[in-house]
């Protein structure tokens, strides 16, 4: 019994779910093909456009899949969210033309706003208080304005240069995006132990990319002071060093946690501090 997932046929998120397949030990090479098996894990993996993933996987043809909060959101299907994946990160924004002047969430009361995500733009200005007239269109929404469709744009947004080179600005977040790794809500116990195998994959993958291994010395009339100190999971390995009154510390922690920290550490004592990723991690 294979598990079947969708993924987005081509794109960064495409390429960033590949990427964790891969960092999860999985082997998948679909050689330009619409669907493709993993070679070392019961998996069979479906190249889809974005959009279609939610029906896909409700409708129960793919098992599960990767696909972006918003996509989901905008789709409204019955999915249970499995995991958040942490990549693929944007924001849904309102923007308008960059020489308005824009006094506020009122200005959009009678506009026209064109967008590819008219539910959720429609949930977000009813929750506002606010009307406008819903232009769906499915693509090319920045140029919307320029070209008299409407008067804004709600789209999604990373960098926002896309925005700019559109003489677009951006004025109001109307809501946040991640990936998301999605499930069918009738899945067979068979197929829920195959997920519960993968998510644990995934999980180890994405525990070791947000922490760090850290090695340092320290005088032992300092160690306790850094073991309070360390943001580490559980207590910090000890181990004497060659030269006389000092000892090596050893930790995982979470590469943020550990920089908040870092000046504290050295006026502790801490000296010759050597941060390693660390591949996989589990818990």
């Amino acid at each position: 019994m294979k598990l079947k997932l969708a993924i987005q046929k081509g794109g960064r998120l495409s390429n960033k779910s590949i990427e964790l397949l891969k960092n999860c030990g999985i082997k998948v090479s679909n050689g330009g093909k619409l669907k493709s098996e993993a070679s070392n894990f019961p998996l069979e993996v479906l190249y889809l456009r974005d959009d279609d993933i939610p029906q896909y996987v409700a409708d129960g043809v793919a098992d599960i899949g990767i696909v972006g909060e918003n996509v989901v959101k905008e789709k409204a299907k019955q999915l249970a969210i499995a995991e958040r994946l942490g990549f693929a990160k944007c924001r849904l924004s309102l923007a308008v033309r960059r020489e308005l002047n824009y006094t506020g969430l009122v200005w959009f009361n009678g506009k026209k706003i064109a967008t590819s995500y008219p539910r959720i733009v429609q949930e977000f200005l009813k929750e506002k208080g606010l009307e406008a007239e819903i232009e769906e269109i499915s693509g090319s929404v920045e140029i919307a304005p320029s070209i008299g469709l409407a008067d804004a744009v709600c789209d999604i947004v990373s960098t926002g240069s896309t925005l700019l080179a559109n003489g677009l600005k951006e004025v109001e977040t109307v809501d946040y995006s991640e990936a998301l790794l999605v499930t069918s809500e009738n899945l067979s116990n068979e197929k829920s132990q195959i997920v519960e195998r993968l998510l644990f994959r995934i999980r180890a993958v994405n525990t070791a990319d947000r922490s760090k291994y850290i090695l340092l010395n320290a005088p032992n009339k300092s160690v306790d002071r850094i073991i309070e100190l360390l943001p580490g999971m559980k207590s910090p390995t000890i181990l004497p060093l060659a030269k006389g009154g000092w000892s090596s510390l050893h930790s995982v922690v979470k590469e943020d946690e550990f920089w908040e920290v870092i000046d504290q550490l050295r006026a502790a004592g801490a000296e010759g501090i050597l941060v390693c990723p660390i591949e996989k991690m589990v818990l």
